[in-house]
């Protein structure tokens, strides 16, 4: 295996740990918080709004765009470590 071989290989195993961490999250708030833990967040109010509501309808989104910009801010990183930068 080349050292170019080896350099793309380990990038996208740093790539895919990423993504599968974010998506972690992801479905941690919106299946967890939005569904499983919606009766118990319900004591809390947002806006005048059940907090498992508010995550069942807004707050998985929000947190989806967070994330997109995590990974964004992340692979411009990983860019630059192995060199794949503009």
């Amino acid at each position: 295996m080349t050292e170019k071989q080896k350099n793309a290989s380990a990038y996208w195993k740093e790539n895919l740990k990423y993504l599968l961490i974010l998506l972690s999250i992801w479905f941690a708030v919106s299946y967890g918080a939005g569904i499983l833990f919606k009766d118990a967040l319900n004591g809390i109010k947002i806006g005048g709004f059940p907090l498992g509501f508010w995550f069942a309808q807004q707050g998985s989104i929000y947190v989806f765009v967070i994330l997109i910009f995590v990974y964004v801010r992340l692979m411009n990183k990983l860019d630059k470590k192995f060199g794949y930068d503009e």
